[in-house]
């Protein structure tokens, strides 16, 4: 989605709910909790009191609603210092709840992996984490789970870093079991993946821009390389194409979950916003829901300033089918 419209939208949602705190509607009832009681006892303690290295903690948290659905906002610092960029915190939400946010909806994160669907990012100042469960007792039969702490990755060691991913993953293993849910739930992460944007010849892509354009396309639409981040179950995926002329190039996206909610909603909110732009959307089961996938081709096309696209509708779509399928096996969605 482009960086205008996210924001625009995420302040139409906002303001929908009558305030934002992570994108989400206004926190009542903030207050001082024991761990056990931490958003619901799903805090994971053990994860929060590795990343603060045994310090003693402090916690908050509360109940908020969005959309008329109950989500859970909680945070834990160590006592005496709960500046806004020391407290690691967490937010559980059901996939209904129409709005991802942090990890979730990054499209530069990486596959949190570990058998997992979920998302790892250390952009800017915030180290993200976001895993998705299937959870049928929760409306949209899913439980989105994220993770963050708002510091600078280089201020935090490689041990940290993990822990924020851990908390993520334990501390969804921690509401399924309270909330009942069915889905099959990964291992506790040993590492994570921060690989960068990767750039290569078209013929040796191996992350998201596998499989999506052969030997033969890639010759006739003047396709050399591609941009890409690992292949795995990322909960917002993204490939891109440069094509000849100057900053041309094809963006290829697919969301799950609360993150395809999301953009569906945008899109059809903001019409003008995606102009130009080839569609597909695929069912997925549980949580994941229905998939969303974009063809989007840039600089957009625009009648009065004579910008055209290059890329024909037939190609666009050829590309943005193969793209899906490709990140829908990865995510063991049903083939259509």
């Amino acid at each position: 989605m482009t960086a205008l419209r996210t924001k625009v939208g995420a302040l139409a949602l906002a303001l929908a709910a009558g305030g934002a705190i992570w994108g989400f509607g206004p926190w009542h009832g903030d207050s001082a909790t024991s761990a056990a009681d931490t958003c619901n006892g799903a805090l994971a303690v053990r994860e929060a009191e590795e990343f603060f290295q045994g310090a003693e903690l402090e916690f908050r948290g509360n109940t908020a609603e969005w959309m008329g659905h109950e989500t859970q906002h909680c945070a834990a610092w160590a006592d005496g210092d709960s500046s806004i960029g020391k407290q690691l915190k967490l937010n559980i939400r059901p996939a209904s709840a129409h709005r991802a946010s942090g990890a979730a909806e990054d499209s530069s994160a990486t596959p949190i992996g570990h058998g997992w669907n979920g998302s790892f990012s250390t952009t800017g100042l915030q180290t993200q984490a976001g895993v998705l469960i299937d959870c049928a007792p929760m409306a949209g039969k899913g439980l989105l789970v994220l993770a963050e702490i708002s510091r600078e990755a280089e201020e935090l060691t490689d041990s940290q870093v993990l822990q924020v991913a851990r908390l993520a993953t334990e501390s969804a293993r921690l509401a399924a079991e309270r909330l009942g849910c069915e889905g099959k739930l990964g291992q506790r992460p040993a590492a994570v993946d921060r690989t960068p944007w990767q750039n290569r010849p078209a013929a040796q892509a191996s992350g998201t821009c596998r499989d999506v354009v052969d030997v033969q396309e890639a010759a006739r639409l003047r396709i050399t390389s591609v941009s890409e981040k690992p292949a795995g179950r990322a909960l917002t995926e993204a490939c891109t194409l440069p094509l000849p002329g100057k900053n041309r190039h094809v963006r290829l996206s697919a969301y799950y979950g609360p993150s395809a909610q999301q953009e569906m909603y945008l899109d059809d909110r903001y019409p003008g916003s995606v102009n130009g732009a080839v569609m597909r959307s695929q069912h997925c089961a549980g949580g994941l829901g229905t998939a969303y996938f974009k063809f989007e081709e840039f600089p957009r096309p625009d009648a009065a300033k004579k910008i055209r696209t290059t890329v024909a509708s037939g190609d666009a779509r050829r590309l943005l089918t193969a793209f899906a399928a490709a990140s829908t096996t990865r995510h063991g969605c049903p083939t259509d």
